[in-house]
């Protein structure tokens, strides 16, 4: 079951704001066989031009979901961030569906249990020292290079860190300037 964690910048979070956002957030659970324990952080966020953004970060064991949305309307943003994840998740679904057909059963059944997927933590700190305006800590799950460019783009990164599930090794893929992707990989 998903718990929540909403905040609110420069806006009240009211009781209603909260339960709709909970709510419209919460029905992404539909999308498992079993109920992830997670924690969806909601930041609700108002500017002087009087644009409301939406942002959503669900840490799951097989994928980190991630979506933001800018509009006129708080409300609009909540349905517009809750589809672009309804998207992710069922963009993942696929590309784990096709790609557990080649793998071994045992691997494949893990996945597709969880789903019916999904890894990181976030924390802000700040040193003055060296100006460090975020810390992201994240416990590395073992996948294949496109699984993690899979995750890439979900997050909307440039770069992603990973375990190699062949070489046990940490690997990084990025994206270069002409569109296409690099490997680095670690000794």
């Amino acid at each position: 079951m998903l718990r929540f964690n909403v905040r609110g910048e420069n806006i009240e979070v009211t009781d209603a704001i909260r339960n709709y956002v909970e709510k419209k957030v919460g029905k992404l659970e539909r999308y498992f066989s079993t109920a992830p324990e997670a924690t969806a952080h909601i930041n609700l966020k108002v500017y002087p031009d009087k644009t409301a953004k939406v942002e959503v970060t669900i840490p799951l064991p097989y994928i980190v979901l991630r979506a933001e949305e800018t509009s006129p309307d708080l409300y609009a943003s909540a349905d517009l961030v809750v589809d672009k994840l309804e998207r992710q998740i069922r963009k993942f679904k696929t590309k784990i569906n096709r790609k557990s057909r080649g793998k071994s059963a045992i691997e494949a059944e893990a996945v597709a249990s969880f789903m019916k997927e999904e890894a990181g933590t976030e924390s802000a700190e700040q040193t003055s020292e060296f100006d460090i305006v975020r810390t992201k800590r994240l416990s590395l799950k073992p996948m294949d290079s496109e699984e993690a460019v899979l995750q890439m783009n979900m997050l909307g990164h440039n770069f992603f860190i990973f375990e190699d599930a062949e070489t046990n090794g940490t690997s990084i893929v990025y994206q270069r300037k002409d569109g296409k992707y690099g490997l680095i990989e670690t000794d």
